[in-house]
């Protein structure tokens, strides 16, 4: 059965800040902390990014799960159905408000809507799109005739100061690539955003709007192949290994070593995103789905950083599957890195744009540097 994707929307919270304001804001942990933004916003090309923590207090102004709900009223608002005609909520993140219970749970709560069928999805980025592939599968199989898939970030609260321990030994002038403070650890505290988008999916699509066919979504893990990149509540041993937060020997010990700090193995990334997203995921996909670059109107793609844009480009072309640049589509300069939502709000953007015509194709780009998956999905306009 075909399934279409007959509404969308985002949700950012509080006002915009800008790069100069990120400091202020999320505070500084070390006296190295001012010295890597300056690296990290210098190449990420961010100049915009939302966050829901109030800029003097740093205390949180919605949690993750009402950036969810808030953007899932606002696709129910506007795609003029009841949210008690939901029959799947389908929510992904990173990192959900509690261990306990699922964040589409608490999620739903907010929502207050008739009883239906949920699942919470884990991961990274690709959370959100594991989200959206339950969604799709559950339509397409006739079980649910509509179905709502949400991914949403709350990194703010999470990556401001006082959630960090300063070690004593803060002045010294080494950067630890494995402990805080460090520029792994650092590193992503200047990278993440907050928000949140939602999809309608449903089992027919409106005659009096255009709608996105969903053709396929291919997602595949490289865990097999590759160390773990990406991580929080957990330390990366010598040997690539983690030691979880219950294998310290107390919780305060755990919180003393800053175990749920989250981390970046930035060397690892650098040598294998580009390489796993394109040859070992989107060329094998492409060939299996008998897809070519041709084929594509618009390349939406989830890069985290515009570090990455033209190595990403470069490999393409390499291996003669060249998007030119006019076909991309990224809203990460004004938007952020939302993580998991990235995707959900380039594709509210886009959809609400009034570009995309009738009978063009979408492809998807969503990379996941957690433990390396990657996800690509194709859309048509209907």
């Amino acid at each position: 059965m075909d399934v279409y994707i007959t509404g969308t929307s985002a949700f950012l919270p509080n006002d915009p800040v800008e790069n100069d304001q990120v400091e202020d804001i999320i505070g500084s942990i070390t006296r190295l902390s001012p010295k890597v933004k300056e690296i990290v916003l210098k190449s990420n090309g961010i100049k915009k990014r939302y966050y829901a923590i109030h800029p003097q207090t740093r205390k949180p102004t919605h949690t993750n799960a009402r950036l969810a709900a808030e953007a899932i009223k606002r696709l129910i608002s506007s795609s003029g159905i009841s949210g008690n005609d939901i029959e799947l909520l389908a929510c992904g993140t990173s990192i959900p408000d509690q261990i306990l219970p699922g964040h589409a749970s608490i999620i739903h709560g907010e929502l207050g809507t008739a009883p239906c069928e949920i699942i919470s999805c884990s991961g990274v980025c690709c959370s959100g799109m594991a989200a959206m592939k339950y969604a799709y599968a559950n339509v397409s199989a006739g079980f649910s005739k509509v179905a709502v898939a949400s991914a949403s970030e709350a990194a703010s609260s999470y990556i401001r100061k006082e959630n960090y321990r300063i070690p004593p030994q803060e002045n010294n002038p080494a950067l630890s690539d494995n402990s805080m403070p460090g520029f792994n650890g650092e590193f992503l505290r200047w990278m993440l955003s907050d928000g949140a988008g939602a999809v309608l999916l449903e089992n027919k699509c409106p005659e009096d709007r255009i709608s996105l066919k969903i053709e396929w979504i291919e997602q595949r893990s490289f865990a097999n192949e590759l160390d773990t990149c990406m991580y929080a509540g957990a330390v990366k041993n010598d040997d690539g290994s983690l030691r979880g937060w219950r294998d310290f020997d107390s919780l305060q010990d755990a919180l003393g070593n800053n175990v749920f700090a989250i981390q970046q193995d930035v060397k690892l990334l650098n040598k294998e995103i580009v390489k796993t997203a394109v040859e070992r995921a989107l060329i094998p996909v492409a060939k299996s789905r008998e897809l070519s670059p041709e084929q594509i109107d618009w390349f939406l793609p989830h890069y985290s950083s515009d570090y990455f844009r033209s190595d990403f480009f470069e490999k393409l072309k390499f291996n003669g599957f060249e998007i030119p640049y006019s076909k991309w589509f990224t809203n990460l300069t004004e938007k952020g890195n939302t993580g998991a939502a990235s995707i959900f709000i380039i594709l509210d953007e886009l959809f609400k744009s009034g570009k995309i015509k009738r009978g063009e194709k979408l492809l998807c780009f969503i990379p996941e540097s957690g433990r390396f998956t990657i996800c690509y999905m194709l859309l048509t306009v209907v």
